[in-house]
């Protein structure tokens, strides 16, 4: 018996002008009616990219939050929700300045993640180097895995 690899079929080219239908109707659509099904307060809302990671004996959360002073950010945990807030304000020397693009967020956001693992609330440590923002909330002991010991009888 000899084996063949499988490799995806060549779609026929009777179908080919109908291929990109769905991407072109999106692109058409979006261009014509660019802020339908947004509201007002969402259209110039933004959120910081959010890594969250967890080891052993911690999670860790890492937010990007380049050009920020650290007065500008707020951290707070509420339940079992991480909840990292602040606002990223225009610089003063370019408000007068005539924009020719303008592709960076400006204003207030916030981002909330859960965590679905207890955390010791009060040794939550929050450091901000180079841009990024990191938090080690510790977990709780009960949440940490534990070896458990064989008898033999």
């Amino acid at each position: 018996m000899t084996m063949i690899r499988w490799q995806k079929p060549e779609s026929s080219l009777a179908f080919a002008p109908w291929g990109n239908l769905p991407t072109e109707i999106s692109r058409l659509f979006n261009e014509a009616f660019p802020d339908f099904g947004r509201t007002p307060s969402l259209m110039n809302a933004w959120g910081p990219t959010l890594d969250l990671y967890e080891s052993k004996d911690n999670l860790t959360a890492k937010v990007e939050l380049p050009g920020m002073k650290k007065e500008d950010i707020d951290i707070s945990l509420q339940d079992d929700t991480l909840t990292v807030s602040g606002e990223r304000k225009h610089e003063e020397s370019l408000k007068e300045a005539e924009t020719h693009r303008l592709e960076r967020f400006y204003g207030r956001f916030q981002r909330s993640v859960a965590l679905d693992v207890p955390v010791q609330a009060d040794k939550i440590k929050a450091t901000y180097t180079d841009g990024v923002l990191t938090v080690v909330l510790p977990k709780a002991e009960q949440a940490k895995p534990r070896q458990i010991e064989i008898s033999v009888k």
